[in-house]
């Protein structure tokens, strides 16, 4: 399936975590979003790219691995209840996936968490990190992020009735919470778009990330994420107005056996 470049690229998979029970959205992750469930534009991304070997599905549920299956990805087998609680680490799940693939024979160099909340992650925006990660030494993984909309050096931990600045910073002696926007340094949070590192770090520190990690910018809406139902409004609002869009799916639109 890889395709990217002439040259030799170490062998991928793309990981697509997709566990139910969410709270805020029910079903967020499979919830129809004009036409296709919501996984259906990371499968359509990922495969798109011609960046992995192989596109994968962690769920715990049935009814999500044939949703993914229908739209071109594997489900190896479902993940245990007791990796997919609200609170559970993603390190359990990638490294019983990658575990499951060796024993099946299937090792791959790199991994890549493509979460179904960012749907207007494109193909083409997994190609540019996976290029960036590859050009990069001595790295053990890439992850997206955007610029702070609200900076932490303006925030406040709470405490009874006092409070303490967040970051306890200063420029000249001058605080941060007391300082200009503009003479505070940038500072970028993690978006879920994507995340891509060396299969080695989960083997040889039980990590995601490893400790040398990269910036990967996401521009425009390569990093909105679906968490809640004003999120679902907005991204609705942006496909309406024709400011970001979905991933082209190839895929006949999926259809319940009851429904």
């Amino acid at each position: 399936m890889t395709a990217l470049s002439d040259q030799e690229s170490p062998a991928a998979v793309a990981l697509i975590p997709a566990r139910s029970g969410s709270k805020r959205v029910p079903d967020k992750n499979v919830r129809e979003l004009r036409g296709h469930p919501m996984i259906a534009y990371s499968i359509a991304a990922a495969r798109a790219s011609g960046v992995f070997d192989a596109v994968v599905v962690s769920t715990d549920s049935e009814d999500y691995a044939a949703i993914a299956r229908h739209y071109g990805a594997e489900v190896p087998g479902l993940r245990p209840a007791a990796m997919a609680g609200s609170t559970s680490p993603d390190i359990d799940w990638v490294e019983y996936t990658l575990d499951t693939l060796t024993a099946a024979g299937r090792d791959y160099a790199c991994f890549s968490i493509l979460r179904p909340t960012s749907p207007f992650r494109s193909a083409e925006t997994v190609r540019r990190a996976w290029r960036e990660f590859l050009a990069e030494e001595g790295v053990d993984s890439l992850r997206a992020v955007e610029r702070c909309a609200q900076h932490p050096g303006k925030m406040w931990v709470v405490r009874g009735r006092r409070m303490s600045p967040l970051l306890p910073l200063s420029q000249d002696g001058q605080p941060w919470h007391s300082s200009q926007y503009a003479a505070l340094p940038e500072i970028f949070v993690q978006n879920a778009s994507l995340e891509i590192a060396w299969s080695r770090v989960v083997r040889e520190g039980r990590t995601i990330a490893g400790s040398t990690v990269m910036p990967f910018l996401t521009e425009g809406f390569e990093g909105f994420d679906i968490n809640n139902a004003m999120d679902w409004m907005e991204a609705e609002i942006l496909i309406d107005r024709g400011e970001a869009a979905l991933p082209a799916v190839a895929s006949a639109p999926y259809r319940r056996a009851d429904g």
